[in-house]
């Protein structure tokens, strides 16, 4: 028999692979857990800043217009002397003399504060940027910068789905375990009441029912803790989802039917499609950048200005006082004390240290994914082992049963045999759950897991 079963696990998993082997209700699971985890949702809200600062940074090749104004009233303060007086006077005397009359008036020198009185200034502003390279590297790290946080939510996306399917398969487990614990008390409850009836017809032993209370006992605490964990473990699975912590789980049993090695061979070696490695070629880039704008501190800065603007005494609008005043505005840095210099330096050190990095981080998650695949492989050998000591448990226990309902075997022997049968089976379930989990996590640490969007 356990061949037979090993070989029909082999013939099933040589069919399998990730995305064959479809478990819908883990993945309506996993899909409603994408929607509605809490920690997910708060990424997604980081990304959604970042599409902001990314339009922000967008926006900066646009021209700036804004409306400015002013109205000042004024008295003393600095004052200009202009002598009309002093000028006209001498011609006006003279203009009479000539003319016989006074109609040329003698006039005073006049006095004009400079401060403005009674004036208004009113302008529509706009600037505008010709020649800028850190706007455009700016927009570039900004893109750069949103990438990177995809990427954080996308890595976050992976270690859930490998979380709700841990969560899920530890939840089978311990249903599965109370179905056993269950059944081994069915057995022990029914020896009590023999060892009890053939105590009562005076052939039995008070030593063997006291021992068989006892195990009633102790199966009906394994079956609480059992019990406990089958909580724990659905608490645990709803947290995830953001459910009620009590909300039913359905686990449908085909779906966590134990499948091959096949759907190992489906599963890649490589760690390269990590996005932990994404995100650091990404920061690489983004350094890689800043290098740039450092770099570019040479080059001149060119903007344009225009103003459309109307100004006058009295608040008078007319023809006179409107005006437009533009231009072009040019800086060109001379002397900074090398700071600019040492920026470039530090940017480039950065640069470096990213860069190694990469070369850390590519080693430590290649080792995971070896490791994890290497798990995996040690799993399902578990398994099959573990199938052979249950079907020679079981094998064994049909044997001593039999043997104490003649008469042939003891209670003890019972026993033995009973506990050997409910242990195999209870390991049989562990390493189902632990190949399970442990294809969970090599999907995780290869990041072959499938994306619907």
């Amino acid at each position: 028999m356990h061949y037979l079963r090993v070989a029909m696990l082999l013939l099933l998993g040589s069919f399998t692979n990730p995305a064959a082997h479809a478990q819908s209700q883990l993945d309506q699971y996993i899909k409603e857990g994408l929607e509605k985890n809490i920690v997910l949702q708060e990424k997604k809200i980081s990304l959604d800043k970042s599409l902001v600062a990314l339009q922000t940074a967008r926006s900066l090749f646009l021209p700036t217009t804004w409306l400015e104004g002013s109205y000042t009233i004024a008295k003393g303060g600095r004052s200009i002397d202009i002598p009309v007086g002093d000028l006209m006077n001498p011609v006006y005397r003279t203009l009479n003399q000539l003319t016989n009359s006074n109609n040329f008036p003698q006039i005073s020198n006049v006095s004009e504060q400079l401060l403005p009185d009674n004036f208004y200034d009113v302008r529509v502003k706009t600037t505008m940027p010709l020649v800028n390279p850190d706007i455009k590297y700016y927009k570039t790290i900004r893109y750069q910068q949103t990438l990177l946080q995809q990427n954080e939510i996308d890595i976050y996306r992976r270690e859930l789905v490998k979380q709700i399917k841990s969560a899920y398969y530890s939840f089978g487990q311990a249903s599965k375990a109370i179905t056993i614990y269950e059944n081994a008390l069915q057995l022990v409850n029914q020896a009590l009441r023999t060892n009890q009836s053939l105590l009562n017809n005076g052939k039995g032993l008070p030593a063997y029912v006291i021992r068989a209370e006892s195990e009633v006992k102790t199966v009906e605490s394994q079956l609480a803790d059992a019990s406990n964990d089958q909580q724990n473990a659905q608490a645990l699975f709803n947290f995830l989802l953001n459910r009620d912590l009590k909300e039913p789980v359905i686990v449908k049993e085909n779906e966590l039917a134990m499948p091959g090695l096949g759907i190992l061979a489906a599963i890649p070696d490589s760690a390269s499609r990590r996005e932990e490695l994404r995100s650091l070629g990404l920061a690489r880039d983004i350094n890689g950048n800043i290098v740039k704008i450092y770099k570019s501190f040479r080059s001149p800065r060119l903007n344009a200005f225009l103003d459309l603007a109307s100004q006058a005494g009295d608040f008078k609008v007319n023809s006179k006082s409107f005006f437009y005043f533009g231009g072009i505005q040019m800086q060109i840095p001379i002397f900074t004390g090398k700071r600019n210099l040492y920026k470039i330096n530090d940017a480039q050190l950065n640069l470096k240290a990213v860069e190694a990095k990469t070369i850390e981080t590519t080693q430590q998650l290649q080792l995971a994914a070896f490791v994890s695949r290497n798990n995996s492989n040690t799993a399902f050998s578990n398994y099959t082992a573990a199938i052979k000591q249950e079907d020679a448990a079981r094998s064994y226990f049909k044997l001593i049963d039999r043997g104490y309902k003649e008469g042939v075997n003891n209670y003890i022997e019972f026993l033995d045999a009973r506990t050997q049968l409910t242990n195999a089976s209870l390991y049989v379930n562990v390493c189902q759950y632990r190949f399970l989990s442990a294809v969970a996590d090599l999907e995780r640490q290869t990041a072959s897991y499938t994306f619907n969007n």
